[in-house]
């Protein structure tokens, strides 16, 4: 059985099961603490249970064998493609240029050169373009490891400085590309070289990098823990009106909102939101201090992805059709586009979620062809729509799917 084939008769086996047991969708969802979005999505099969801790809490209320649910459950294989540079963003990692730093000196280059490099792999990571900011990440990982144990004192605060801010290059793309383990490494050196620069925002920054690889990793505790508490330190600076301070703690508090949304605390995630647009709205405009792209553009891109997240499909197109995210990164915009195809997805527009998709690919080509989330929603709308157009079917030949 197909996973598209099980998703669908999981939902009649749970709507079956709920009929027997005389609980309508509003009672179930209050019983295993879900919205009625996410008990009807799943009865229809257009949402997973994709957790075997919620699988359990159903198998429970409807007082039957969770084995019953799980048994036709299919086994998915790993996928043999990997995505491009991902491979070599891993090697970036694994060689030993802080040994051969500590060998041998070199020539430090002086800081506009090497920023300008830094701001070049930025862009490559918010641009989605990860084989070109391998190549680059391959000679300035090793050239900045040097310059900071070459240096003379006063000058390695700033390149320390460079170095985290590469680190935190590297781990962003390696959290989009799936491979938080690599990710994790890269951030866990970032916040050693913001340490050493002597810059606690710079630290602050490297923990938003972490938070990012816990939820790729979906250790949504880690996520709160690290968010709340480097946001909490930084909590009396954003009080008193410091922008990068601010700008760091709503990106922060924005984590927080989507990790609430993960484990479906609704209420928790829409206060965490509420929170970051008022300190979005003290702003007043949307800024990137340590590439957080923070701002009240950024905080409505995150109250889509929420909305999608708890099942809430109409507040999610609601705040599409009012957001203009143009200021914002081509990866981000990218991103909200994923995420308003959801939302059609789960309420079943086919022909306006391929659109979306089609929309996003022209931003990032790179990001949409090589996404999960993206491969399992064309996967869903080809099982929605028979016969499938032409744009969806050419759409699922460029995935995989």
């Amino acid at each position: 059985m197909s996973d598209t084939e099980y998703q669908k008769a999981l939902g009649r086996k749970i709507a079956q099961h709920r009929r027997r047991r005389g609980l309508s969708q509003p009672e179930l969802a209050r019983l295993i603490d879900r919205s009625v979005a996410w008990v009807s999505q799943v009865e229809r099969g257009v949402r997973k249970v994709d957790r075997m801790s919620v699988l359990e809490k159903v198998a429970e209320v409807l007082d039957m064998p969770l084995s019953e649910l799980a048994a036709e459950a299919p086994v998915v294989a790993a996928a043999n493609e990997e995505i491009p540079g991902a491979a070599g963003l891993r090697l970036v990692l694994s060689g030993a240029h802080s040994l051969r730093a500590m060998l041998h000196t070199s020539p430090v280059p002086t800081t506009p050169q090497v920023r300008a490099r830094v701001d070049k792999a930025w862009e490559l990571v918010h641009d989605s373009r990860y084989v070109e900011l391998t190549e680059l990440l391959r000679d300035l990982v090793p050239a900045l490891e040097t310059a900071v144990r070459s240096a003379p004192d006063g000058r390695r605060p700033e390149l320390f400085e460079l170095l985290a801010v590469t680190y935190q290059a590297c781990s962003a793309a390696l959290a989009k590309l799936a491979e938080p383990e690599a990710a994790w490494i890269a951030a866990d050196r970032a916040i050693v070289a913001a340490e050493r620069s002597g810059d606690p925002l710079m630290m602050a920054a490297g923990a938003f990098r972490l938070g990012f690889v816990f939820l790729g990793a979906r250790h949504f505790d880690q996520a709160e823990e690290t968010a709340r508490t480097a946001a909490d330190a930084l909590w009396f600076l954003a009080e008193e009106g410091r922008p990068e301070a601010m700008s760091l703690w709503g990106g922060l508090t924005l984590q927080r909102a989507v990790a609430a949304s993960r484990v479906n605390d609704a209420d928790a995630a829409y206060e965490h939101l509420a929170r970051a647009r008022d300190i979005a709205e003290r702003l007043g405009e949307g800024r990137n201090d340590y590439n957080t792209e923070f701002g009240p553009a950024n905080v409505a891109l995150h109250e889509i992805a929420v909305a999608v997240e708890v099942g809430d499909a109409g507040q999610a197109l609601r705040v599409a059709a009012s957001v203009d995210p143009s200021g914002l990164s081509a990866e981000r915009r990218a991103r909200m586009l994923i995420d308003v195809a959801r939302a059609h997805t789960q309420r079943r527009h086919v022909d306006e979620a391929t659109l979306v998709l089609l929309e996003a690919e022209t931003v990032t080509p790179e990001q949409i062809q090589n996404h999960r989330v993206v491969r399992q929603l064309v996967s869903d709308l080809l099982t929605m729509q028979e016969p499938q157009s032409a744009d969806l079917r050419g759409l699922a030949d460029r995935v995989g799917t």
